[in-house]
């Protein structure tokens, strides 16, 4: 899912007409295995409290299309309930997020996408907002229910450029801590917006991507670094003479892998500004989805298959980040075929060497609850 800001770095969006969530299938597998969570946070609520529709947010949609089904579920859970509530969904991404794909598949008109659709849910009402989650989205204490998945890693900046790295897995120093520090204000800001938004008696549920207990994020349980590998790659072009040096610098992820403790830092301390703005957490843990294209070649042993289907999920969510740092003056055509290239180099050395690659998801999983 997406949400990731364009204030001070590339812009970066999901791909389009459906292949993220085609390809993401590892995306709504945590999605799915969250639904619990879900339902328990809004079995602890005063359902009937409050006036008007029960409102619901999804931040950093994407297209929709790996959130649906526990949309479904939870909608249909409420409405046993409360049968006649009014009911808002709402989807929030940027303004260049795919909304077109969103609302096709929310009414079942994609092609090629099985599964029910929202669309035939009554008493439920759909709209999207293109706007980021480091803004307040909606009216004070108007929200009554938050949900975001694999989003906000996103930081609001880029803190700063990683001389050999495109990641903040890799960085070491002062260019580590400072993807650190924009990370911890921006959690503070994220949870400060969601904290106006909530009614009282309102609750969260957010699945982060995290470094685990065991130093493991997303794409590194122990094989190969799926950050590594992007990076080996990317330079690859550059020692090849396909990209500059200052394309292969401006490669760097606006993203930050928070640790559990740095999660639960807003809530630890009572003084805190969102303590004091009424939130407190209720769960928080983390937890691995193994890469869903990884144990299908456990069991096919097929390396070729594998890589076909596993490079497409990370393209997915990448590629715009990789595309937006060549050189806006080469033909895009050109700009094209090298992205393509790097795709390509990564996908044949999947092949080639399978073993170890994987891009099992590492997330912290939290339930917040605002007072009242």
């Amino acid at each position: 899912m997406s949400d990731p800001a364009s204030v001070n770095g590339p812009t970066i969006r999901m791909r389009d007409a459906g292949y993220y969530s085609a390809h993401t299938t590892g995306a709504k597998l945590v999605i799915d295995a969250v639904a619990g969570l879900v339902l328990e946070a809004l079995g602890s609520m005063d359902l009937h409290a409050g006036d008007g529709p029960f409102a619901i947010a999804d931040f950093g949609a994407a297209d929709g299309g790996t959130s649906i089904d526990l949309h479904r579920a939870a909608i249909t859970w409420l409405r046993a309930r409360m049968p006649d509530r009014p009911i808002t969904l709402t989807y929030t991404d940027l303004p260049h997020n795919d909304f077109s794909t969103l609302f096709r598949l929310v009414h079942g008109l994609l092609p090629g996408r099985a599964g029910p659709s929202l669309h035939d849910m009554q008493g439920l009402f759909t709209f999207a907002s293109g706007a980021s989650f480091y803004r307040q989205i909606f009216p004070d204490a108007s929200l009554r229910f938050g949900f975001s998945a694999t989003a906000m890693h996103w930081l609001s900046a880029l803190p700063a450029m990683i001389a050999d790295h495109v990641h903040a897995v890799g960085a070491t120093g002062a260019e580590r801590e400072a993807f650190r520090r924009r990370a911890m204000m921006d959690w503070e800001t994220i949870l400060l917006l969601r904290a106006r938004e909530l009614a009282p008696g309102g609750r969260l549920v957010l699945a982060n991507f995290c470094e685990d207990e065991a130093g493991h994020y997303l794409g590194y349980t122990g094989g190969r670094s799926m950050h590594e590998e992007f990076s080996r790659h990317w330079c690859a072009l550059r020692v090849a003479g396909a990209i500059g040096e200052e394309e292969c610098r401006r490669a760097t992820f606006p993203q930050y892998y928070k640790t559990i403790a740095e999660f639960r830092t807003p809530f630890d301390d009572p003084s805190s500004p969102v303590r004091q703005a009424g939130l407190t957490l209720r769960q928080c843990h983390s937890a691995v989805t193994p890469c869903p294209y990884a144990a299908r070649f456990r069991q096919d042993g097929d390396p070729v298959a594998f890589a076909r289907s596993y490079v497409p999920t990370l393209r997915s969510w990448s590629e715009s980040m990789f595309m937006a740092a060549l050189d806006p003056a080469r033909p895009l055509p050109e700009r094209q075929d090298i992205i393509d290239r790097f795709y390509d180099a990564y996908e044949a050395d999947v092949a080639a060497a399978p073993e170890g690659h994987a891009m099992d998801y590492v997330h912290c999983f939290m339930a917040i609850a605002k007072d009242g």
